[in-house]
């Protein structure tokens, strides 16, 4: 997985945007505002994504490559590995989950300016 690739998968999604909130180097992915995703810019080694927390914890079992989110709530937020240990498709599916989390969560109002 580079992060090119990662980057344009993210941005393809309807409401999407990107910033650098916290330093030039920490790059979020956002819908409605909140953020659904994040990952260094210069050391793409792993992606913090929201997790239903049972979920969560199911993966960690299942991958190595799947930890508590790093500075974040580690009930909700796993850090993903992007070197090698957990496939690019399952990274994918937990982006898009890591989305519907969040969309779900927007104002029913906002939802629908996004998806109309």
């Amino acid at each position: 997985m580079t992060l090119e690739y990662y980057r344009d998968y993210c941005l393809a999604k309807p409401g999407v945007t990107e910033d650098t909130p916290f330093d030039q180097d920490t790059l979020c992915f956002r819908v409605g505002k909140k953020i659904f995703s994040i990952c260094s810019i210069s050391d793409f080694q792993y992606i913090n994504l929201k997790c239903d927390p049972e979920r969560a914890v199911e993966l960690r079992e299942q991958y190595d490559g799947i930890t508590p989110g790093f500075h974040m709530n580690k009930q909700q937020w796993n850090s993903v590995s992007t070197t090698g240990n957990v496939p690019d498709r399952v990274i994918l599916e937990l982006a898009d989950h890591s989305y519907e989390l969040i969309f779900g969560s927007l104002t029913k109002k906002l939802q629908a300016e996004i998806r109309p």
